[in-house]
């Protein structure tokens, strides 16, 4: 827990800045707050990888709240693809949770993250190929998706945008409604896998930290479903695909001691 007499509060600003930012990326691309801020903090700070990625469940509760709302209010959201995506994806976070919390799950970060950036490259090749009033797919492979998804979320620290946003929009799905779509569902993959944090872990990672993250990530979140609504689904595909390969490639390089 935080002792708040001890503490610099100047020192808050920096995570307030950074939940900010991450928050805005994540709502109006449907990925990266857990990306960027788990780097922060373990590339940074020197956080051990299971109370980073506890933080920022912790974090996350909060702003993928606030961030489903938004995206619910601007009509973001396919119910009947978040109905299939939900379950598995709860329960993929709560495994994923409780592994961390008690062994190391670390060997597989390579190659999805190898995976992952060949997936961006392939979104940014979609983009460059869409044509105006190009129709959009119903995603056939949903459930099993949230699952991996879900569970590399938990074990990572972050995962389930770039995972999940990122397949069904290799699917064909409809950019703006799959950001919106998962986005909200995050919030309940989210709320189980703080809980199983703070069964397995406590409180240890309700940080300055913490809290600094969760101000600048309500502060932001209105404004990514706007953006998400905004945006030109072209222009979305080339924005997902250009975080996502680059992201990917810096946590690659990270995990292969290359950085």
């Amino acid at each position: 827990m935080i002792d708040f007499v001890t503490h610099h509060w100047h020192d808050i600003w920096p995570f307030i800045a950074v939940g900010f930012v991450a928050q805005l990326v994540d709502g109006a691309l449907g990925m990266a707050f857990g990306v960027i801020t788990s780097t922060l903090l373990v590339s940074v700070m020197g956080m051990p990888p299971a109370k980073a990625s506890s933080t920022v469940h912790i974090v996350e509760f909060f702003t993928t709240a606030a961030s489903a709302v938004s995206h619910t209010i601007h009509r973001n959201v396919n119910w009947k693809l978040f109905a299939t995506l939900v379950i598995p994806g709860m329960i993929g976070g709560i495994t994923g949770a409780y592994l961390l919390a008690n062994i190391h799950a670390e060997t597989a970060r390579p190659y999805v993250m190898a995976y992952l950036a060949c997936i961006g490259v392939y979104l940014l090749w979609r983009g460059w190929r869409m044509t105006k009033g190009q129709p959009h797919r119903s995603a056939k492979f949903v459930g099993p998706l949230g699952l991996v998804g879900g569970f590399l979320d938990a074990v990572g620290g972050g995962g389930w945008g770039p995972v999940v946003t990122s397949n069904l929009l290799v699917q064909g799905t409809e950019p703006r409604m799959t950001i919106g779509t998962v986005n909200t569902a995050e919030f309940f993959l989210t709320t189980v896998i703080s809980a199983t944090f703070i069964v397995t872990l406590g409180w240890e990672a309700f940080t300055l930290a913490t809290v600094g993250l969760i101000i600048g990530g309500l502060m932001a979140a209105p404004f990514g479903a706007v953006l998400a609504k905004r945006v030109p689904a072209k222009q979305l595909l080339y924005l997902v695909g250009t975080v996502l390969t680059l992201t990917s490639l810096f946590s690659l390089s990270k995990a292969l001691g290359l950085v």
